[in-house]
């Protein structure tokens, strides 16, 4: 491509995107007068501004020769006419076209000296009053501020979208915070992340063994804990993780811990081999946890005899027939404040809170039902014939998004309760201590809370164990379902489920109406086998569409992950058209009609709900991770994509806002918890001991309702339901909980 460098002033913006600063623009050389089509990234660009540019001269296919932008320097202008232009394009509010040509006619190659230095002579020209002198001459100064901040921050290599959010967040402060403290814009700005910030400190030559590096790293490899979905790590593993990634002495961290902790960042807990660092924030999460589902943990006197008559008529209205385990399920959900109820496939724990449901309401209580995601809700709503919603909506999730660092917050809290008597939570393997601290703010002593799940699913992707330190806390009734009944029994899919669970080798024949192993032993013939099924056979043996049928990887990287597959299956699922527009992001192309999912929960995106009209019927807000959508539409003018999440919610999408995006052809075995699919197939031969475990297997068989494939090596197979040493995860609510157990009892006991 050949190279250019042009000057001139912007003459027309035809596009900028605030969020990434792409910018489609038009430049008037100076020397020649003729007008240069430029697109690049321009953070801070405005019509009259006079650049110098570098760049390449591409062809676009529909719109000809562009000069794509690789740097670019603002310059002040000095001719007349340049600085009219500048003046005249709208880059200082209240001058128009007519009013810069009255300033310069007046002022002349002076006009920015006089905007500058003496302002009050702006009000010689008609149309200036002294209050708008001023204010030109204050709009004027935190540009050049701005193009001087810019040029200080480039020279530093911090891109031009990052410059610009730094400026708006210190304004003349940014060189103070840069020179001295950079590891603060990680703590202040949305979006930087510790090695940013260290990248810069490196290149200003900030010490290594800088206080202020040491306790953001500290708080960067927390919050990296975090997000592995632990709630603290144990104090000296994490010295030594700390150290090694900073290459810093231990001591030097062990210190910086210390003050973080008088500065109540992080809290110290425990002595010696149990000491453990937590973020304050989850630390006292995990307390208030504890505290409100023990304030709910009270007892009901009730009648049993009457009850177990109830439960008998309710068994002749529901035509069921309970077994001993699910009717003691039942007295102690109609009896406790909290209960738990927990079980794989086909041990009854839909009926048994069918049952439930219906005596509770029978009593005249207000039940509501909720899962984690909008998939278990709806398998909630059709398993019990009654109104279930996710979590986040039954909490009434708000966000204001006019306010760029708003977190979302609840409608329903500790100050504005739930409206109900009885909360049944669904898939609770799934809720992690933030939303479960949530959901918990917004009871109240009185109110009966019954959690439902599989402790055997894989943990919550968020921070926790919630569900498995409930049940371990041995605080309030868990009722655990392991009978399979007769009809769960003749599906191959829950036997082997229960199978793989308990360490047994599932059998396999290929005799099985709905449990499948295609032997295969290397990728390609494996893609190969995995296509024809997803396309042509399995869709017709479960009378599914195409779509509904989902592969289900442990991994995102190789031949066999993620990433690999979604681009082969979205080859033959939903090949490329003249009539549907794409979009290439990151290296991977989306185009209209492709399967997709959300990986992020995004609090502030609108959703609509339509009717056939086009009317909208329903809004709110909220598209949560692992919702899953077919891309409607590609708007290269708007530069968004309209997404249709759970086939029902509308959900226009900014170019910049598709890191949040995937395709979803392939999903990763966590990504499925909570979900069922009329059938799955598993590709396995190898990878990662952590990602080939009994727990992953397990959770993936049990995604599946009338048919599993799995395709590759027996061995992986055998191999995975041999290995239980999965990743631990750093929770501890049920030491919490038991905390409280041992005040209360020394209480009594004094």
């Amino acid at each position: 491509m050949d190279t250019i460098q042009l000057e001139g002033y912007v003459e027309k913006i035809v596009f900028h995107n605030d969020e990434n600063g792409y910018t489609v623009f038009y430049v008037s050389e100076e020397s020649t007068g003729e007008e240069v089509a430029c697109t690049g990234i321009m953070t801070s660009i405005s019509e009259g501004q006079f650049l110098k540019i570098n760049g390449r001269v591409t062809v676009h296919r529909q719109y000809g020769e562009q000069v794509s932008v690789d740097s670019y320097e603002e310059m002040e202008p000095t001719t007349a006419i340049a600085i009219e232009k500048y003046l005249g394009s709208g880059a200082i509010k209240g001058i128009g076209e007519a009013l810069a040509a009255r300033i310069v006619k007046k002022f002349g190659k002076d006009t920015f000296d006089i905007i500058d230095n003496t302002p009050e002579k702006l009000a010689e020209v008609k149309g200036i009053s002294e209050k708008k002198a001023r204010d030109i001459s204050m709009q004027f100064s935190e540009k050049r501020q701005l193009r001087k901040a810019l040029v200080y921050l480039q020279k530093y290599n911090i891109p031009m979208n990052l410059s610009v959010k730094i400026y708006k967040q210190y304004g003349e402060k940014m060189y103070d915070v840069i020179s001295k403290n950079p590891y603060r814009i990680a703590d202040d700005i949305r979006g930087v992340g510790f090695k940013t910030a260290d990248t810069i400190a490196s290149q200003i030559g900030l010490d290594m063994t800088s206080e202020y590096r040491i306790k953001s790293g500290i708080l960067y490899v927390l919050n990296s804990v975090l997000n592995e979905g632990n709630c603290y790590y144990p104090f000296n593993q994490f010295v030594e993780k700390v150290a090694l990634m900073l290459q810093v002495p231990a001591e030097l961290v062990e210190n910086s811990l210390v003050q973080l902790g008088f500065e109540k960042e992080v809290v110290l807990n425990g002595e010696g081999e149990e000491k453990r660092v937590y973020l304050t924030q989850v630390y006292y999460t995990e307390k208030n946890c504890a505290q409100m589902v023990g304030a709910l943990n009270t007892s009901y006197e009730i009648n049993e005899t009457a009850l177990q008559k109830q439960i008998q008529k309710t068994e002749r209205k529901l035509n069921i027939t309970l077994d001993e385990i699910q009717r003691h399920s039942v007295i102690q959900a109609v009896k406790n404040g909290v209960a738990i109820i927990t079980g794989g496939p086909g041990t009854g724990k839909t009926t048994t809170i069918n049952t439930i449901i219906e005596i509770l309401k029978e009593e005249g209580l207000d039940v509501v039902l909720a899962a984690p995601t909008g998939r278990a809700a709806k398998r909630m709503a059709e398993a019990s014939g009654y109104e279930a919603q996710t979590i986040h909506r039954l909490l009434e999730i708000n966000a204001n998004p006019d306010e760029e660092d708003a977190l979302f917050k609840f409608g329903r809290n500790e100050l504005t309760p739930l409206e109900a008597d009885v909360v049944i939570i669904d898939e609770m393997s799934m809720v992690d201590i933030f939303l479960f601290n949530s959901l918990l703010k917004a009871m109240v002593p009185g109110m009966r809370l019954i959690l439902v799940g599989d402790e055997n699913q894989l943990p919550s992707v968020g921070p926790g164990s919630v569900l498995k330190d409930l049940i371990k806390a041995d605080f309030c009734d868990v009722v655990k379902l392991k009978r399979i009944f007769r009809q769960a029994s003749l599906s191959d899919i829950i036997v082997n489920a229960h199978k793989i669970n308990n360490g047994e080798k599932p059998v396999f024949d290929n005799k099985s109406k709905d449990f499948f192993l295609m032997r295969r032993d290397n990728s390609a013939s494996i893609i190969g086998v995995l296509t024809k099924l997803c396309t042509e056979n399995i869709p017709k043996y479960v009378n599914a569409k195409p779509y509904d049928v989902q592969v289900l990887s442990p991994m995102r990287k190789g031949d066999l992950g993620v990433d690999n597959l979604n681009k082969i299956l979205q080859q033959y699922m939903n090949p490329p058209s003249g009539r549907k527009k794409e979009y290439e992001f990151r290296g991977v192309t989306y185009r209209e009609n492709d399967k997709v999912m959300q990986i992020r929960n995004n609090y502030k995106l609108e959703w609509r709900v339509k009717n056939k009209r086009g009317y909208t019927i329903e809004e709110g807000l909220g598209v949560f991770n692992g919702d899953l959508g077919i891309i409607k539409r590609i708007n290269k003018d708007m530069e968004s994509v309209t997404i249709l999440f759970d086939g029902s919610k509308e959900v226009e999408i900014e170019f910049a806002q598709m890191e949040d995006i995937t395709l979803a052809y392939v999903t990763t075995i966590h990504k499925s918890q909570g979900s069922e699919y009329p059938a799955v197939i598993i590709p396995l031969l190898s990878g990662p001991r952590q990602l080939f475990n009994r727990n992953i297997l397990y959770t993936a068989v049990t995604r599946a309702r009338k048919c599993v494939v799995l395709i590759g090596s027996e061995n992986i197979v055998n191999r995975m339901i041999d290995t239980v040493d999965v990743q631990k995860r750093y929770s501890s609510l049920d030491e919490r909980i038991k905390e409280l157990e041992d005040i209360e009892d020394d209480f009594w006991d004094d």
